[in-house]
């Protein structure tokens, strides 16, 4: 007996990982890469992903807590691994001892990494990040003096090696992140007045990186670029030579035709307006499907689109498939792509007025992950 696929499942290209890395290296041209594979590989695999991404290229890896670091570090990753977003209680004696990098975004957090430093007997390793008009963490501006000082003592102590300094762009606009990166700027003069030489000097994501060049000093980090998907609302990912990784995929359980209109699915937002065919999905809002797209979204079966028929339930959405001799059993397609005619995370993410980041992170429990082109 044959074994039958996943009922839910994503399918992940990590070749497709490994080429988008090499794409944008090419591209954009730094010295230093850093793959961000935060939350869980943007819902991709954390552990797999990262593997791609180093090789395709990318020397480093970002993630946003701790946690996720050392789960890199426990499944043998011995790549530079930075981690900038901690608790008020982080446990910094734990990334130091496996290694972590540490963002460092404000001077009682310098202090908390020193005395971890100081417990360990070892060096740590920090990125001092600084906030350029994001408002979110990040030394403000009236403490960059204080905490690059504070820094540079730390260093001369021993306690810390400042091996980056970076922020982190808002992309509200390409003015708005000229004059963040202006700030920045100003930023690294008082890093270097204070005597600090950082290796790495990051400040553009996906976005900027890609289109900003003033932006890129010596090291990026991409993040949704590296999974295939566009960092812009209205431009494609083939613009930028990418390939979407992960194709989003069921099956049809059902198959019912109702009379015209009959409504369907909770609510009945949608009826029928002649006759028709539906075809019963299992996946719904549990597995990361958005409410929001509901009636609007699209879904590919035998290489015909068609759309979602009402509300997106918990466990299951309707399919309107007309006369098209849709069959129990047929494969469905949320999601992949779409020079391959299906629809992509970004026609979902406009479907529900949001970003293909959330798209492809929001996957349940339920959606089994299954890996090719290793």
């Amino acid at each position: 007996m044959s074994e039958q696929a996943p009922l839910r499942e994503a399918v992940v290209d990590l070749g497709a990982i490994r080429r988008n890395v090499e794409t944008l290296r090419a591209a954009i041209g730094t010295e230093h890469t850093f793959a961000v594979v935060k939350a869980n590989g943007y819902g991709h695999g954390a552990v797999p992903s990262a593997r791609a991404a180093l090789a395709g290229g990318a020397d480093r890896l970002g993630v946003a807590d701790l946690a996720e670091a050392l789960e890199l570090r426990d499944e043998g990753i011995t790549a530079p691994i930075l981690s900038w977003l901690h608790d008020s209680d982080a446990d910094f004696d734990a990334a130091i001892a496996d290694d972590i990098e540490i963002g460092v975004s404000s001077i009682d957090q310098l202090d908390s990494v020193v005395q971890a430093a100081q417990r360990a007997g070892r060096t740590a390793v920090i990125h001092l990040k600084l906030d350029t008009g994001l408002s979110r963490n990040g030394v403000t501006p009236d403490a960059w003096a204080a905490a690059v000082r504070a820094a540079r003592a730390a260093e001369t102590a021993g306690t810390v090696r400042v091996a980056g300094v970076f922020s982190h762009l808002s992309g509200t606009s390409p003015e708005a992140d000229t004059a963040q990166a202006d700030a920045f700027d100003r930023g690294l003069a008082e890093a270097a007045r204070a005597g600090l030489d950082p290796e790495f000097v990051h400040l553009a994501a996906s976005g900027a990186a890609l289109t900003l060049p003033r932006t890129r000093y010596n090291t990026v980090r991409l993040g949704i670029s590296v999974y295939g998907i566009s960092p812009f609302s209205d431009r494609e990912p083939s613009e930028f030579g990418l390939r979407p990784a992960m194709t989003l995929r069921s099956r049809v359980v059902a198959v019912r035709r109702i009379p015209e209109g009959q409504g369907v699915s909770y609510g009945h937002t949608y009826r029928a307006p002649e006759d028709t065919d539906l075809a019963l999905v299992p996946v719904g809002y549990a597995d990361g499907v958005p409410r929001q797209a509901s009636g609007r979204a699209e879904v590919s079966i035998g290489g015909t689109r068609h759309p979602i028929a009402g509300r997106v339930a918990m466990d299951q959405i309707v399919i309107a498939v007309a006369d098209s001799h849709v069959a129990v059993g047929d494969e469905v397609v949320l999601f992949g792509d779409p020079e391959q005619g299906v629809p992509s995370a970004e026609d979902w993410a406009r479907a529900a007025d949001t970003i293909g980041y959330e798209i492809v992170t929001r996957l349940g429990r339920r959606v089994t992950r299954r890996y090719v082109g290793e």
